[in-house]
């Protein structure tokens, strides 16, 4: 059986130049919409911006295979705390994400700490996001909260 192509889709609209102009991002669930403008994304104004979406996606992708991964070895954890922080730093004439760290903090019972680094790094590896991001590079600092071996 073939698996169905998923396709997710969002929407932006921009009104105005590149310094004073707005935007608006709406996710096709309808459960994201958010503004946002040059200021917050280069500077400290309130709202969102691309890195700080893609770090959402990256954080949650990763705490989804490293569950998986988890699961898989008979370690389903109680709980998973993930950080994304995406570096995007001035290149040139322009901008490039230089960097992407991801710090997680697992509740796992029955695994010890070097079975679960191995599945972390994978975890790291493998989720589509990483995949999509393989020319940034990507830390992961993994730690496991609680281990009964």
């Amino acid at each position: 059986m073939q698996t169905p192509d998923i396709a997710r889709t969002a929407t932006v609209h921009w009104e105005g130049d590149i310094a004073r102009g707005k935007g608006k991002i709406d996710a096709e669930s309808g459960t994201v919409s958010a503004n946002y403008s040059f200021n917050t994304r280069f500077s400290n104004e309130p709202g969102t911006n691309p890195e700080e979406l893609l770090a959402a996606s990256h954080a949650a992708c990763f705490t989804m295979a490293l569950t998986l991964g988890l699961s898989r070895a008979g370690h389903a954890p109680a709980a998973v705390d993930t950080t994304a922080r995406v570096h995007l730093q001035r290149v040139g004439e322009g901008f490039d994400i230089t960097l992407i760290e991801l710090t997680t903090k697992v509740n796992a019972p029955g695994i010890d700490d070097g079975a679960f680094q191995k599945i972390a790094a994978g975890a790291k590896e493998n989720c589509p996001i990483s995949k999509a991001l393989r020319s940034v590079e990507i830390r992961l600092d993994a730690k496991l909260a609680a281990s009964v071996v």
